[in-house]
């Protein structure tokens, strides 16, 4: 015990630059209650639609600046220690960890992504007998059962080599593409192996049939005839098959494999499937039933374990008898690997796992980020206070029929009815973001977290590498923020309450994202056709009102940038950063807004859309050589497109009416944010006239986004 105190676990500390952005925060914010005064001093003089809008536009920038600073208040930072852990608990005493890996389409999202990630957790450096892993396929897929029934042969040589030899990447793909791994005696011969298993199985999901030449024995045949004609993605009965058996299944060293268990829930047409959250819900009570393990692992197909000593930080936390035994998660940062050298579509995340993450770390925690989760199991049947008793581990086989009868009725589609499942159990139901939702409302509960980021990422996963990709991921979250912003459960109101003020304000800035295309396309228009028909809106550069909107512009992209190199970003990188979220400002976040405004009032239903981990050869060198990838026709380009136009129209004419006729001075600021759009805008130019690959922009939507800018130009007319 006396080792226990001197040994710490883990350490906490307040980040150094803490105060400082505390005292920006106050001097900042005198500074926008300043321009909003300026605001409503001119709407007395002068009530016009310009005025009113560019209000409107402050206003909003204003909330979602003032909300993003609670992140800021008490950044935290925190290590662990490995090595102490054997002074508190024994390997044999480590408690069970149940893997659960979600995927939903075979062709969107290849099975072999999956499988790479299972095989990477199934080598954990945990005691086996302790490890289960859960396959959630939402899609049905037998091209899926089979791809893993392949994983688990070539598990029974990957495992105990990677043991054998204290490999680090764990994930074969990654270990044998490494230029710096390390080559063993017995490296070449599995690396055939992998590549076999591999061409077997992207072979079949080409051919979209399974070869009999590839079904080894009678059980993989009987399981693989569950799929009959009238079996469809949306509309099955459940599928449970124990691909693995702890103490049954071995490695080719006679020690015993983790369990392996894929799971395709029953689903039906005329039953809601609630996307990723009632998959989740449907594995939590499947694993229930066969292994219930007080520790659970949420992963994406595609976010492969990067360090096999990751499950021993989360015990360092959810071990310590000094923690608050409230604490109901750890979260890892999502790390993305294959990203190109300057990041043109911000896939890295930075700002989430720099800023954000650290940020609400040192408040009530943070949230859950939809992979690389280490839950207690607990968290998921209610709120810290109740007195629940959780069943104990389950010990007899999860091949028994018992065990599998109970595992198939949990799986059913109709087993939630009347229950509290999606709203008071499991993951909740009501938003397409359900990670954020779900740990709003268990903090909500009161349940914390904590923010375990180690220098060697604990996970890497893959980031969309075409823009449209990108901006209809992007879409999708700001259905699901929105959907989070206006519930029941608005972290405005219901949050501040139950969580407190700044971490109730940081969720608030989180599902209230997608209104930055407030601000962003009033002043991606606005100024531009004011100038284009020579009127000046803002003020003149000898008015001392000009240095305030100058003041507040470089403050707050001064802070981004220095957080964003401070944190190990580049300048160029940066600048990638704030231009692709200008995009999705204008194109994301006005269709996402759209589309929740439709939801909203029953005309549409916005359903769950996969994003594509396929790479396409071409498009990959495009990617790597910082070419945007345009390429489709779709409307989701419209807004960036229209506003390139009418930017360059707009900077062009500035300058000719200042050379001709007026002094710059009256126009600065307009035309510097024309230019300053031009500059941004520069890959979208490129895309529309120079380039003849074909990732190049469809003329269709060049041509649809002259009409349109000539459009607003002639409304705009009216107007001034």
């Amino acid at each position: 015990m006396a080792a226990c105190q001197t040994l710490p676990l883990h350490t906490k500390m307040l980040m150094p630059w803490a105060g400082i952005n505390q005292a920006f925060a106050l001097v900042y914010s005198c500074t926008i209650l300043a321009l909003i005064y300026h605001h409503f001093i001119g709407l007395l003089h002068s009530t016009s639609i310009v005025s009113i809008f560019l209000l409107l536009a402050d206003s909003v920038l204003a909330f979602m600046w003032m909300t993003s600073q609670a992140f800021r208040m008490y950044p935290t930072y925190r290590r662990v220690f490995i090595e102490h852990l054997e002074h508190y608990v024994k390997e044999g005493d480590y408690p069970g960890l149940d893997v659960f890996i979600c995927t939903a389409d075979p062709y969107k999202e290849p099975p072999m992504g999956a499988v790479n990630t299972a095989l990477s957790v199934m080598a954990y450096d945990y005691p086996t007998e302790k490890l289960s892993v859960y396959l959630s396929d939402d899609g049905g897929s037998k091209l899926t059962l089979f791809a893993f029934m392949e994983a688990a042969r070539f598990a029974a040589h990957w495992v105990p080599y990677c043991k054998k030899n204290k490999v680090v990447e764990r994930c074969p793909e990654a270990h044998f593409g490494s230029l710096d791994s390390t080559s063993f005696l017995e490296t070449d011969q599995i690396k055939m192996m992998y590549e076999s298993m591999r061409d077997r199985v992207e072979n079949v999901v080409k051919r979209g049939s399974i070869n009999h030449d590839y079904i080894t024995n009678e059980e993989e045949s009987e399981a693989l005839s569950r799929w009959t004609d009238a079996f469809t993605p949306r509309n099955h009965p459940a599928v449970i098959q124990v691909i693995l058996e702890y103490g049954k299944d071995k490695d080719i060293t006679g020690h015993g494999l983790p369990n392996l268990v894929y799971v395709s829930r029953e689903k039906s047409i005329d039953t809601p499937h609630h996307f990723k959250a009632g998959a989740l819900n449907a594995l939590l009570r499947v694993s229930a039933t066969m292994t219930n393990a007080p520790v659970i692992l949420t992963l994406d197909s595609d976010m492969y374990s990067n360090d096999p000593q990751t499950p021993l930080r989360a015990l360092c936390y959810l071990l310590d008898p000094s923690m608050d035994p409230k604490l109901g998660f750890v979260q890892f940062p999502q790390v993305f690997h294959g990203i190109n050298k300057n990041d043109i579509y911000a896939g890295d995340m930075r700002h989430g796992c720099q800023v954000l993450l650290p940020g609400m770390d040192g408040l009530a925690g943070p949230f859950f980020a939809g992979s690389g989760g280490f839950f207690r199991r607990r968290v998921f049947y209610g709120c810290p206070s109740e007195a629940l008793k959780m069943n104990e581990e389950v010990s007899h086989s999860i091949k028994s029929r018992e065990v599998l009868a109970m595992a198939h009725n949990v799986a059913g589609c109709k087993y939630e009815n009347q229950t509290k499942w999606g709203r008071k159990m499991g993951f909740r139901y009501g938003s397409l973001v359900e990670d954020l939702y779900t740990s709003c409302q268990l903090q909500s509960e009161g349940w914390k977290s904590v923010y375990c980021n180690p220098k060697r990422a604990a996970f890497l996963g893959k980031s969309p590498i075409n823009l449209h990709d990108c901006l209809n991921q992007t879409m999708r979250w700001s259905v699901g923020l929105l959907e989070v912003a206006f519930s029941r459960y608005s972290p405005i109101t219901f949050g501040v309450r139950s969580i407190g003020l700044l971490s109730g304000l940081c969720y608030a800035f989180c599902t209230f994202w997608a209104i930055w295309v407030i601000p962003i396309t009033i002043y991606a228009f606005l100024p531009q056709l004011a100038l284009l028909n020579s009127a000046s809106i803002f003020p003149k550069t000898s008015n001392p009102w000009f240095w305030v909107y100058v003041a507040l512009f470089l403050g707050a992209y001064g802070q981004e940038y220095l957080e964003y190199v401070l944190s190990g970003g580049s300048a160029l990188r940066w600048w990638n950063y704030q231009r692709a979220w200008m995009m999705k400002g204008l194109s994301s976040f006005s269709f996402g807004s759209v589309e929740f405004l439709l939801k909203s009032i029953g005309i549409s239903s916005f359903g769950f859309n996969v994003t594509s981990k396929v790479v396409e050869e071409e498009q990959s060198k495009r990617y790597q050589q910082g070419i945007f990838e345009f390429g489709v026709t779709s409307p989701i380009f419209l807004p960036i497109t229209t506003a390139a136009i009418i930017n360059l129209a707009a900077f062009l004419s500035g300058i000719a009416q200042s050379c001709r006729q007026r002094s710059i001075e009256d126009v600065f600021l307009q035309v510097f944010l024309a230019g300053f759009a031009v500059v941004n805008c520069w890959p979208v130019y490129e895309a529309m006239a120079l380039r003849t690959d074909q990732g190049k922009l469809p003329l269709k939507i060049t041509l649809i986004s002259v009409v349109l800018s000539w459009a607003l130009y002639s409304a705009s007319s009216m107007a001034f």
